[in-house]
């Protein structure tokens, strides 16, 4: 059974955005359900900071034993900044994808593009564990 914590949104794709105390930003993720299908995490490739994306556009890659997939932006936004500890230790996305494993932090440009995305319950539904 995955984690799938309550007050995050998520979305198709298995990225999921959870708010900091800084308003509009939002720590991006994958979630436990997709890190646990790809396996040992052993590389991602990030944005730097600054760089912009739209919504559902593709901001990286990440690299397992068993594949590679791309990472896609849950909305559009700026990166402000990049996790810098998943350069020494990319298993982090493994062992705490909520917590150290985060991705990138984003400032999002368009806060209705949030209403697209999937709650906790709506993304439970959609791996098969409601």
């Amino acid at each position: 059974m995955s984690n799938i914590p309550t007050g995050l949104y998520y979305t198709e794709e298995h990225e999921y955005l959870k708010s900091t105390q800084e308003d509009g930003v939002y720590l991006v993720g994958i979630t436990d359900y997709a890190q646990g299908e790809l396996g040992d995490v052993v590389f991602l490739e990030l944005p730097s900071e600054g760089e912009s994306f739209a919504q559902s556009d593709v901001f990286g890659t990440i690299e397992a034993v068993k594949a590679v997939s791309d990472l896609y932006a849950p909305v559009s936004g700026e990166i402000v900044e990049v996790n810098p500890a998943l350069d020494e230790d990319p298993a982090l996305v493994n062992t705490d994808p909520y917590g150290e494993g985060w991705m990138v932090r984003m400032r999002v440009t368009d806060e209705a593009e949030l209403e697209d995305l999937l709650d906790d319950q709506g993304y439970s539904k959609l791996v098969g564990e409601d």
